[in-house]
């Protein structure tokens, strides 16, 4: 039984690799896709960049905390927690901003 396994196993590495190759093989063949440049193309462009505006964007940083005249209300209790050891009792709080 564990023969087989290593069998399988060994031909799917096998398949691996022919797929890689030809993965490798399909890409080296694609070449560069960008074509030559114009030799007056770049004086072009550059006039053209000149003549766009910039786009501003502005970023406000999110608002992360209460406001200046928040107060935090909190709520608190005792609560039997059941343990390996026994029951116990212990704090409970739970805590917001208004």
């Amino acid at each position: 039984m564990p023969r087989r396994w290593f069998v399988g196993l060994a031909a799917l590495a096998a398949i691996l690799a022919t797929i890689l190759v030809a993965l490798g093989v399909v890409f080296s063949a694609a070449g560069p896709a960008v074509a030559a440049p114009k030799p007056g193309a770049e004086a072009a462009a550059s006039s053209d960049l000149a003549a766009q505006r910039r786009t501003r964007i502005r970023v406000y940083p999110a608002r992360r905390g209460p406001g200046p005249n928040s107060v935090r209300q909190c709520r608190s209790w005792l609560a039997q927690e059941y343990r390996v050891s026994g029951t116990v009792v212990v704090p409970r709080m739970q805590c917001w901003w208004e």
